[in-house]
């Protein structure tokens, strides 16, 4: 039983872990993520220049005037600041806040702001202030550590206006009592400035972290969001700018030294339609530049190398993640902290070709027009934004576009973010699916079903007929088979967003079919990358002679996460499967794993990573020892403990690997994932009825994976109780009706008692 075979995790631990397991960027606040030719890159930028340096915003003003007018005071511009009487928010006059126990005080000395709170071990420490850490509409303070560690504060202050609930104290985590050993306090990993925020909040930072030392030297050209945060390093073009005397006329973005050339909607026009709709004059396809330079900033993102630079695809560095369960909703919308891109890659704004400049200044960050007005850009008034469309009065809060077009969630408690699908509501699948509308998110106290049955008035049940993808993903979430040929048809139709397709491709092991294999072979040549992505994920369910068929192409493929992700599937892998030109491409691709893995060292992932490729190369003393620095750099990484406890167990020493399963379970002791490894161990040992326990507690607390279920019905079955099994082997088969080996266990189990089925044998 190994790590990457569980199921979704549940319970607060579980949450936990599976939020730490990504690499996040994005807002004001800390939190949890191609080989190119010279000449342009495939997103139409101009390649960086080998010579390229940072210059610094003063270098860009002294040309772009008014661009740098427009930054100054912008969430970019105050994205970190030393900590100054213009910089603080906070009060820091004495102010207190109480939280778990713990009462923190803020104060103010010297010219230097302190806060009194609980330290990494518990006890009430004063910390100095390092850093001023966002603006609005809440702003953290970060506290430096020996180590080069910085820190952001779970205790925030709340910068919006005191008529709307602002100007105070607040803890992120108020319905949690976090303390010094938990996960989530302000001292663990879970809150660290140098993994998990500064790349987003600073330029050219390059986080240093040494592996062997387990300590930073992080660096950074400037502390905030500047210039060349989205241009790329600028030396090149300042150079070009002060030659005495350039060439006149047109001239390239290579030519003018630029790293990013940002030119998507240069001598682009919008007419409008008779639809009321305008259209681009030049395909939205044709380059996506703009979009990529916000895209790793503004996504649920995984960072597989360093320093990367504006203007090269985002691919380059960044793999992004799909519309999965526990980030989105089964219709796109957005449930966890996504950032913006996942939703707007699925838009039609996005598939017609509109930027996020042509809503958003890309310099003052504020939006176009106000209101109603910067939809009105491409949407014609006359059209939208009348009763007849919108159902509302004119003026009132219902008529505004965002309030059905683009409904909002709540995060870091104050920071109210909008989703940039631009989805037409939906209620019926609120209905159907349990999903979450928009209409009863302002109708308070209303049903989606009043919702629904008021729109088949206004508008006649024809809007229920528009096609959707929320229940072929629901469908597939809960492992139905019937879901195939829906998920097939999404993950292979060009004319869907390549998002959308690579959330099915990520779903096609859930709905197995006769066609799964045929389908991802051919996927792993779409023309997609962000296709190719997901396939290079789902390798892992196929088997050995397919995975190293299918996920060999990919060993060569032009974008370095791909090709990371192949080699994760691969290694390993018998020398019949990959030999040759294959075996060399694997070797290659493993080299730029185990960069990446270094690169990303201070992460507890990443000693999963290096173990599994030193298991696979044999040398299990290395796997062990990287299971064991993760346990005990990161003790609430439940991860490690159940790999450390498989080659334990492999290695014959079912005690130990007892004791380090029930080590876990002191850290998280309703993990059912430990709780299912345990029951195999304890079965395995001959102690049946303890095993019984412990899977029926897994099964009851993960009622979402059938194989805990499984495990706990044959367990009973090996006591004796084959009436109980047949009960719990029913109840599952009614939770997940498409399960094929809760089927046959059961039927199994259908005439007297025999030879009962070993608990132990279940994967």
């Amino acid at each position: 039983m190994r790590w990457p075979e569980f199921a979704v995790r549940r319970g607060r631990a579980g949450a936990v872990v599976a939020a730490l397991i990504l690499l996040l960027s994005g807002s004001t606040a800390c939190r949890q993520d191609a080989r190119t030719a010279a000449g342009e890159s495939p997103q139409g930028g101009a390649t960086p220049a080998a010579s390229a340096s940072y210059a610094g915003r003063q270098a860009c003003a002294s040309c772009h005037q008014e661009q740098d007018r427009r930054f100054g005071g912008s969430h970019h511009d105050l994205a970190m600041q030393e900590p100054s009487a213009t910089s603080v928010l906070g009060n820091f006059n004495g102010a207190t806040f109480t939280y778990a126990g713990t009462t923190s005080r803020f104060t103010r000395r010297d010219g230097q702001y302190f806060v009194r709170t609980d330290g990494p071990d518990g006890s009430l420490q004063d910390f100095s202030v390092a850093y001023v850490f966002g603006v609005y509409p809440l702003q953290q303070y970060l506290i430096g550590f020996p180590d080069g560690r910085y820190q952001a504060l779970g205790i925030a202050w709340d910068a919006r206006p005191k008529a709307a609930g602002g100007q105070r104290w607040f803890h992120l985590y108020p319905d949690e009592r976090v303390t010094h050993d938990d996960p989530l306090h302000w001292t663990q990993f879970s809150q660290n400035w140098n993994a998990q925020c500064a790349t987003c909040h600073s330029t050219n930072l390059r986080k240093g972290f040494d592996r062997i030392a387990n300590r930073y030297a992080t660096t950074w050209s400037e502390l905030d969001v500047s210039c060349e945060a989205c241009h790329g390093p600028g030396s090149s073009h300042v150079a070009w700018a002060q030659q005495p005397s350039r060439t006149a006329g047109p001239v390239s973005p290579a030519e003018m030294g630029l790293t990013a050339s940002l030119r998507d909607r240069q001598g682009v026009s919008w007419s409008m339609q008779p639809t009321g709709i305008a259209h681009r004059s030049m395909p939205g396809a044709a380059t996506r530049a703009e979009v990529e330079v916000c895209a790793p900033c503004h996504s649920r993102r995984v960072e597989r190398a360093e320093g990367h630079v504006p203007g090269t695809p985002w691919l380059t560095t960044y793999r992004p993640s799909v519309l999965s369960d526990g980030l989105y909703r089964a219709d796109g919308r957005m449930q966890d902290e996504v950032y913006v891109y996942g939703s707007f890659a699925q838009s039609r704004m996005y598939a017609a070709g509109v930027t996020c400049a042509d809503c958003h200044d890309p310099h003052s960050l504020t939006l176009r027009a106000e209101g109603n007005a910067v939809c009105a850009q491409c949407h014609a008034p006359a059209t939208f934004d009348i009763k007849a469309h919108h159902g509302h009065e004119p003026g009132t809060a219902g008529a505004s576009c965002v309030a059905c077009h683009m409904p909002s969630e709540t995060y870091m408690g104050v920071d109210r973010r909008h989703d940039h699908g631009f989805r037409i509501p939906r209620p019926d699948l609120a209905v159907s699916l349990g999903l979450r509308d928009s209409c009863t998110q302002c109708h308070d106290g209303r049903t989606p079903q009043w919702a629904a049955a008021a729109l088949d008035r206004w508008r006649s049940p024809r809007w229920r007929q528009r096609p959707e993808f929320a229940a072929a993903f629901s469908a597939a979430r809960a492992g139905r088979a019937s879901a195939a040929p829906a998920i097939e048809a999404l993950a292979s139709d060009p004319a869907q967003p390549a998002i959308v397709r690579a959330t099915a491709v990520e779903l096609l092991p859930r709905t197995a079919s006769p066609q799964t294999e045929t389908v991802i072979e051919r996927l792993a040549a779409d023309p997609d990358p962000v296709v190719r992505g997901a396939v290079a994920q789902v390798l892992g369910a196929l088997a050995p002679a397919s995975r190293a068929r299918i996920g060999g192409r990919l060993l060569d493929d032009p974008f370095a996460t791909i090709r990371i992700d192949a080699a994760q599937a691969l290694a390993g892998e018998s020398a019949q499967w990959l030999s040759g030109p294959l075996g060399s491409s694997l070797q290659r691709a493993i080299v730029e794993l185990r960069a990446s893995e270094n690169f990303n060292g201070d992460r507890p992932e990443s000693h999963l990573t290096l173990g599994g490729l030193a298991e696979a190369a044999g040398d299990v003393p290395q796997a062990m020892r990287e299971y064991g620095d993760a346990i005990n750099r990161f003790p609430w990484f439940v991860p490690a403990y159940v790999n450390l406890a498989d080659l334990q167990r492999q290695g014959g020493d079912e005690a130990t690997a007892e004791a380090t399963l029930r080590r876990a379970l002191k850290v998280a002791p309703d993990d059912p994932g430990v709780l299912y490894a345990l029951g195999l161990g304890l079965y395995r040992q001959g102690r049946g009825g303890d095993a019984v326990d412990v899977l029926a507690r897994a099964s009851l607390l993960a009622p979402a994976t059938s194989r805990y279920a499984l495990a706990h019905g044959l367990a009973l079955d090996a006591q004796g109780r084959r009436a109980d099994a047949r009960a719990v082997l029913g109840r599952a088969l009614q939770r997940h009706p498409d399960d094929a080996e809760l089927r046959e266990a059961l039927a199994s189990l259908a005439g007297p008692s025999s030879t009962p089925t070993a608990p132990a044998q279940v994967r």
